[in-house]
């Protein structure tokens, strides 16, 4: 009779222990090849050194669904999917150079953006947006719309914003890769950087 109780004692133990664990938050990345790591190892890419930072401290794992030359248009056709599959607490959403580099109409990066916004928020993810910038030879009309399209954004629906993924590296030489595009993995830590603050608060608040 007593190892009975012993017995129920310590499954009651273990069924109260798992229902007050606290899960493991999981965050989705939905980027292009600057988040894909193009050009260098996965393992010196932004998006692993920012989990291996995190996981430093806390329980957290990063999905990363990013795609090399991947646009708006398809990360919102993929998006769902990858809602529905991982249930992310945290969306981090950096996406829309290649629609400008293509010259776009910015107004569908927009709707494709605020669409997967929306996705993302109707399962209660939060969401974190990283803005992008383009030389002003694809028209300083276009290259100011297309810079000032994130934070607008970020301000309609009350999100987080990385004002500028590459500071401190766009327009540096000796941090691009020969393209002029992809930032060398010297580069990588510098994003980290630039993300790590506000993808912090967004985790503070879940």
């Amino acid at each position: 009779m007593n190892k009975l109780k012993i017995y129920l004692f310590l499954l009651l133990t273990i069924v109260i222990s798992h229902a007050y664990a606290q899960p493991k938050t999981t965050i989705l990345v939905m980027g292009d090849s600057l988040s894909a790591g193009y050009g260098i190892d996965i393992e010196k890419s932004w998006v692993s050194l920012l989990e291996k930072e995190l996981t430093k401290q806390k329980d957290i794992q990063i999905i990363n669904a990013s795609v090399s030359g991947e646009t708006s248009s398809g990360g919102n056709t993929r998006l769902p999917a990858l809602l529905n599959e991982h249930q992310p607490h945290v969306v981090i959403l950096e996406l829309g150079g290649n629609d400008a580099l293509r010259g776009q109409p910015l107004k569908l990066l927009e709707k494709n953006l605020q669409s997967m916004i929306d996705a993302s928020k109707k399962y209660n993810a939060k969401v974190l947006l990283t803005g992008m910038q383009i030389p002003p030879n694809y028209g300083a009309r276009y290259s100011n719309q297309f810079k000032e399209l994130y934070p607008k954004l970020a301000t309609k629906n009350d999100i987080a914003l990385v004002p500028f993924l590459l500071e401190g590296i766009g327009g540096n030489a000796e941090l691009m890769q020969r393209d002029g595009i992809h930032p060398t993995a010297e580069a990588q830590p510098i994003i980290v950087n630039n993300v790590l603050p506000e993808l912090l608060s967004v985790l503070e608040s879940i």
